[in-house]
């Protein structure tokens, strides 16, 4: 895939790992100048400097997405250094601990709520008003087969996911008319820190994973990040609204 993303600036959450490192690293590939941001300060640091040797401009900043303050400074940093801001991949987020509904502790579903719903709407409150300083943007949220389907065991999980969604389309309704695409993408399994830490939990779940996918594998990084990075694309210019299932076939079921 092909897109050109040349004199954009593209802020993207969660890029030391996984998904958003992969989304990070394809935006740089397509001539973006990225604005990248996570918890793991090392890890980010050295996604930067790949991201410079690729000759892109890069701002990495430690960020907890679940702080106003943070997340407000982060978009701010953007603005005072490159005065706009194209497009978003709001992709940081945790899973938690794994416990029936009505065993899920207080604390995990407040941890997990914060970081992936509360910390998408403040990505969302501080971004849009950049984008609109521009004439437009493109945002793309990161929810989850998790969030289109039920799993035993992670109801505060699923129900940060299901929400990002519905906060997803809310947004593409109130801006579109004002140049603002706001998608999300729903990743099946995915070979990420975080689906490995599940694995290692259960015995056999790599291959129940595996069962779980018609198309008989779990997904890379860099398959979400190819959707990501084309619904921020010119490509994509009349999608809006979209849950976009990149699952190898596990929602088809």
């Amino acid at each position: 895939m092909s897109e050109d993303f040349t004199g954009k600036v593209v802020l993207v959450t969660g890029a030391a790992s996984g998904i958003g490192r992969a989304t990070a690293l394809e935006f740089a590939r397509q001539g973006a100048n990225l604005v990248i941001a996570d918890v793991t300060e090392d890890a980010l640091g050295e996604v930067a400097r790949a991201i410079g040797e690729m000759g892109r401009q890069v701002i990495a900043a430690r960020t907890d997405i679940s702080s106003d303050e943070q997340v407000r400074a982060l978009v701010a940093r953007t603005m005072e250094e490159w005065g706009r801001l194209d497009c978003a991949a709001n992709i940081a987020g945790i899973e938690g601990e794994m416990a029936p509904t009505a065993e899920t502790s207080m604390a995990n579903w407040d941890r997990i709520t914060a970081v992936n719903l509360r910390g998408t709407w403040l990505c969302l409150r501080y971004e849009i008003p950049a984008m609109l300083q521009a004439g437009g943007g493109a945002i793309v949220n990161m929810s989850s087969v998790a969030g289109l389907v039920g799993f035993a065991g992670l109801p505060a999980y699923n129900a940060s996911k299901g929400g990002i969604i519905a906060l997803s389309r809310t947004a593409a309704v109130e801006y579109a008319a004002r140049g603002i695409r706001v998608n999300t993408v729903c990743p099946g399994a995915i070979r990420t820190p975080m689906v490995e830490r599940v694995v290692e939990s259960r015995p056999g779940m790599d291959q129940e994973l595996v069962r779980m996918h018609p198309l008989g594998r779990i997904g890379e990084p860099v398959e979400v990040a190819r959707a990501v990075v084309w619904l921020c694309s010119e490509s994509a210019s009349f999608v809006t609204g979209v849950a976009l299932p990149v699952d190898g076939g596990f929602t088809a079921q």
